[in-house]
């Protein structure tokens, strides 16, 4: 910071008494800066003095007779600098004159509303207030409008809660508050997701081996449902401290029996219109878990590396449609292919090529550089099939011929070209098993952007084989069992690991065959098990699958009837469920809702109708999932079917988690007392797209014909201030309770309370990825400080305000409060607007800016004349009360959904009460209600509006003019000073005249400067010719050059309001008074209370 900066603000204050102001600029000027900085903080920390003098929250000082400007930049407690109101309980206590007879005549600020917030402490405090008076239901109970329903998306409930757990959280309590302030019903029913892989892999690593095995489902089952219980209180706690607001004693959990009893419900519709199959299909599959998974369930993790093959199969037989021209080669051509999943080659039943593509039989001409795979280049090897004999011609993709032939260090010379299609029904002999495969045609997944354009195809072990497979009825090979491992199908490859050395055997294997061409690395994004963070593969298992195929159609109508935040959700979403035809809701494990199903002893047939679905529901209901584990069959079917029970077996698969999930809003939504479907919002992270989001929407759409959502809103995920994904191991994970409470060490982790961290969520574009670090939350705390201080400002000097009997009409006003108040409203309607398109960050620019910087810079500062000595009771005290009440209980109501506490902090310190329309008294913030712009506030023309804008426009010039003054000594404060003003602009000219002069108007220049006079000269020549010491000048864009010069104020110094005037020493008795001030004090306005601050 410059020196020369601290100077001017220290200027800038009204100095009680002056003389402070003096010995303030001389230690200046003696100290270093740096021990300024470390003075004023004791940590070299500069919190007092703000960034600019623009950003000054501070309107005066007051030293006692001791403090000098060394005491206060030593951090000396006689004298702080925290607010917009400076004011100190003992006044000079030397020099009896200086000290004057007058300082109890001056309406200094009074409240206890303190600068210092105490969150750890008060923000507590606070939420106790509400909790006990029940605040949150007394809005449900009295509101007389519409319901309002944002459905909690349900958190894991496997372990403490993250940064990214309160983004969404807070984000969601925004959205609710600002609905009950809107006098809505905003019921919120907080959830938690407590089925699932993590908590029973929670529950088994808390075992050893010998309990494990003696675990039985049922136990299983009662230690998960204990773990997540109490991990459900512990973030249950944590959400509370966070200042959320919701129906905590009865949140949704999806182990209860009501919940799961309603997703059979959902599944049983599924089932009977015809959604729901069992099939064997090549799902995802995880060999760490043992289990399949939904696409949901994926990661995704930069930096895989894959071990990418490139083999050759030989033809054995060519088509009818395949050129006669080249069919010469045969004895010696091979089919090229490319891979990064070698292990799936012993799955392999057909190579496939694209009937759009056009192809190229090529001659191989080795190089010297061939070595028959003895040898290779870094992560490169070349293999034995560029030497072997039998191949002396390939098929490859004529677009590729060139990469190719880079690639393996060959020339590949083209023999002739040909279709795709015209390779259809060729043969070639697996390399692997010598027995004939077809080449088929595929579908657009085969390209040319890498590979050699034909496609090595194992049905069982991908999704586009499979349905290339299902085409030409390929058989369905998948010879990997649970645990990944090749089974006894895959011969001399039995019992390896397919991610791990059975890769490597089948890459040998090849090369020994003299049919591998090359190997390298290859890095790509590859499926890892959300859970185990460990990589998965594809393999054909009987699974039960939900099938898109028959509702598409309607889920994507749906989805374009969705509004969505930000727009480009629609796009993601609409792209997934048009590329989704199964989804896999079975699960392999015990820990979830069971699959309400029973298979035939012998037949294997299911048994799953409406009457044994209705029947499993009713007992789930009654009894929860966990009957299905302890229950017989018998007990289990309905009366029916009770003498076939020996002939059945229950079903072992569990539903995928996220129908659990995405069977809330049966539930929930459509079962709770306060809730309406569909739901007006749904807020959760980007990633819902693939998650919760499609899941609800599929479930409802498959049921109930629509979406369970009108709106719904995302959010990106929280990095750290450097935009480094946060990790334990880097050391930059940021835990949103030590952000409110304070870590181990508080000097490096001081604690802020909640209101700060909600700041956080304010101030970030939610709708990309965020940041938050040290520097970040040190910043949000700054101006937390300055809207409290702006709230202090406003408190403190309401404190002999009654509403009733001291509100001045608008149509009374001066000019500069009617302006006053059409920026409120204008900001007002800004901040509502903010909050309705849930543009939060918006809200925070505009409270930054207003209530921060351009209140304290103008009308704040030009306030203190008519609000400290203007005479307690006097008009224009009064009228400028009246602007600072609307701002008050404007301004506490439009940051109280996004700093509750202290909004409701200062509403506790309202110095007078507010009363609804009905006459009841509004004890708490919330109970207030959104405020209402009136319409008179709006009505300032058009032309007053554009001369008010140029006003301020003119006091920053002005002020300008007066800091080069006061750097040259020609002043001091602002007040020492008299302002000669001129522009060639007549019509400005004209306005600006009848606002100078003397007298106490608020409309009046010098009060508007804050200086003691100002004069408008009429003509050029006439300011040109002016003795005075200091000139300058300024333009403005509309208005044209404005001329300024400062000169000393003409008469003496007024010792009760520091104005310099001509009248001082007239009043008899009262040599040091001005007019004004002998009027104030004859009229008896004598006892006053100086408050510390």
């Amino acid at each position: 910071m410059d020196a020369r900066l601290v100077s001017a603000w220290c200027r800038s204050l009204t100095w009680f008494p002056t003389k402070c102001l003096n010995k303030v600029t001389i230690t200046m000027a003696e100290r270093p800066l740096a021990s300024i900085h470390k003075g004023v903080s004791g940590t070299g920390n500069c919190n007092h003095f703000p960034l600019s003098v623009h950003s000054l929250p501070f309107v005066g000082m007051l030293c006692s007779a001791s403090t000098s400007g060394e005491l206060l930049l030593s951090g000396s407690s006689k004298c702080r600098a925290r607010s917009p109101i400076m004011a100190v309980e003992n006044d000079i206590k030397g020099n009896e004159q200086e000290r004057g007879q007058y300082r109890d005549t001056v309406d200094l600020p009074q409240t206890d509303f303190s600068m210092r917030a105490n969150s750890m402490v008060r923000e507590p405090e606070i939420q106790k207030l509400w909790e006990q008076s029940q605040v949150l239901q007394r809005l449900l109970d009295k509101s007389e409008g519409e319901a309002f329903t944002l459905h909690d998306g349900p958190p894991y409930a496997n372990g403490d809660l993250h940064i990214g757990h309160a983004l969404n959280k807070i984000l969601k309590d925004f959205v609710n508050r600002y609905q009950l302030l809107q006098g809505r019903k905003a019921f919120f029913v907080p959830g938690w997701d407590c089925h699932g892989l993590p908590i029973e892999l929670k529950v088994l690593q808390s075992l050893n081996q010998e309990a494990r095995n003696k675990l039985t489902p049922v136990e299983l089952r009662r230690k998960a449902a204990q773990f997540a219980l109490k991990t459900v209180d512990q973030q249950r706690n944590s959400f509370k401290r966070y200042g959320v607001w919701a129906d905590w004693d009865n949140p949704y959990l999806t182990l209860t029996p009501d919940y799961e009893a309603s997703q059979i419900e959902v599944f049983g519709q599924m089932v009977l219109n015809g959604h729901i199959y069992r099939g064997r299909k090549p799902v995802h599959w995880s060999p760490s878990s043992c289990t399949a998974l939904a696409e949901a369930e994926l990661e995704y993790p930069e930096g895989h590396t894959s071990r990418s093959i490139y083999a050759v199969f030989k033809v054995s037989y060519l088509g009818e449609k395949f050129p006669e021209a080249l069919k010469m080669y045969l004895p010696n051509l091979g089919l090229a292919i490319w891979t990064t999943t070698p292990w799936t080659i012993p799955g392999n039943a057909a190579v496939a090529v694209n009937d759009k593509i056009n192809y190229a039989v090529v001659k191989v001409q080795h190089s010297t550089n061939v070595d028959g795979g003895k040898g290779g280049m870094g992560h490169t090897k070349l293999g034995s099939g560029l030497t072997n004999p039998d191949f002396k011609y390939l098929v490859v993709a004529e677009k590729l011929v060139p990469v190719l032939s880079a690639k393996w260090g060959v020339n590949l010379e083209v023999e002739g070209t040909f279709s795709g299609s015209s390779l259809e029904l060729s043969r070639y002999i697996h390399p692997l098993k010598q027995i004939e495969c077809p080449v088929v045609i595929g579908g657009d997944y085969i390209t040319t952007e890498s590979g050699t354009g034909l496609v090595h195809t194992a049905p069982g072990h991908g999704q586009d084989d499979y349905a290339t497979g299902q085409k030409y009825e390929l058989p369905l090979l998948s010879p990997v069992d649970d645990e990944g491992k090749f089974t006894d199908e895959a011969g001399q490859f039995a019992g390896l690991n397919v991610l791990g050395d059975g890769n490597l055997a089948v890459v040998k294997a090849l090369d020994e065959q003299l049919c591998l061409l090359m190997e390298e690395e290859y890095v790509h994004k590859y499926p890892y098990d959300w859970r185990t963070k460990k990589p998965t593969i594809v393999r054909v298992t009987e699974q039960w699958f939900a099938s898109v195929e028959g509702f598409r159609d309607a889920a994507l109508q749906a989805i374009a009837n969705v509004e969505w935040f930000p727009s480009q959700g629609e796009h993601r979403i609409t792209a997934m469920i048009t590329g989704h035809s199964d989804w896999c809701i079975s699960r392999q494990r015990t820990w979830g809702v069971p699959i309400p199903v029973f298979y035939h002893v012998q037949t294997c047939e299911p048994l799953m109708n409406a009457e044994t679905i209705e029947h499993i529901k009713s007992i789930i209901g009654q009894k929860g999932s966990d009957a299905w584990w302890y229950m017989d069959v018998m007990d289990l079917l309905p009366e029916k079917y009770r003498g076939e029970a020996a002939n059945y077996t229950k079903g072992t698969d569990t539903m995928d988690v996220w129908f659990d999930s995405g069977s809330s809003w049966a539930a929930v939504v459509e079962k709770r007392h306060g809730l309406q479907w569909p739901a007006d919002l749904y807020l959760e992270g980007s990633d819902q797209h693939r998650g919760w989001f499609q899941s609800s929407l599929l479930t409802s759409v498959a049921t109930r014909g629509g979406a369970p959502y009108k709106r719904v809103l995302t959010h990106g995920f929280v990095l750290d201030e450097k935009g480094i994904k946060m990790s334990k191991s880097l050391g930059n994970v940021i835990d949103p309770q030590v952000v409110i409470g304070g870590g181990k060490d508080l000097k490096k982790e001081p604690g802020y309370g909640a209101d700060v961290l909600r700041l956080w969520v304010a101030s970030v574009d939610y709708s990309g990825d965020v940041l938050i670090g040290p520097q970040i939350l040190r910043q949000m705390a700054d101006i937390y400080r300055k809207l409290r201080g702006t709230l202090r400002y406003l408190l403190a000097n309401l404190h002999d305000w009654n509403p009733e009997m001291n509100k001045i009409l608008y149509e009374h006003l001066p000019m500069i409060d009617k302006y006053a108040l059409l920026q409120l409203a204008n900001v007002m309607d800004g901040i509502k607007d903010s909050y309705e398109k849930y543009q939060f960050c918006r809200f925070y620019q505009l409270i930054q800016r207003f209530a921060v910087v351009e209140l304290s810079n103008f009308y704040f500062d030009v306030a203190k004349d008519r609000l400290y000595v203007g005479g307690k009771d006097s008009y224009t005290r009064r009228s400028c009360q009246t602007v600072l009440a609307a701002h008050l209980l404007c301004l506490v109501r439009a940051i109280a959904p996004i700093l509750p506490h202290m909004a409701e902090d200062a509403w506790q310190h309202l110095p007078f009460p507010h009363h609804m329309i009905d006459g009841s008294r509004a004890e708490y913030v919330f109970e207030a209600r959104w405020p209402t712009v009136e319409v008179k506030w709006k009505s300032m023309s058009n032309d007053d509006l554009s001369f008010w804008t140029t006003i301020i426009q003119v006091r920053a010039g002005v002020n300008k003019v007066l800091e080069l003054a006061r750097t040259e000594k020609l002043i001091g404060a602002s007040l020492d000073a008299k302002i000669y003003l001129y522009t060639s602009n007549q019509e400005l000219l004209e306005k600006l005249e009848r606002m100078s002069g003397p007298g106490e108007e608020p409309d009046k220049l010098h009060k508007i400067f804050i200086t003691s006079q100002v004069e408008v000269v009429n003509s050029k020549n006439d300011f040109e010719s002016l003795s005075v010491p200091h000139f300058g000048h300024f333009s403005l864009e509309e208005s044209g050059e404005i001329l300024v010069a400062v000169s000393r104020a003409d008469g003496a110094k007024c010792q009760r309001c520091w104005t310099y005037s001509t009248t001082v020493g007239c009043p008899e008795g009262h040599p040091t008074l001005c007019n004004r001030c002998y009027g104030v004090v004859r009229l008896g306005n004598l006892t006053r209370t100086v408050v510390s601050v």
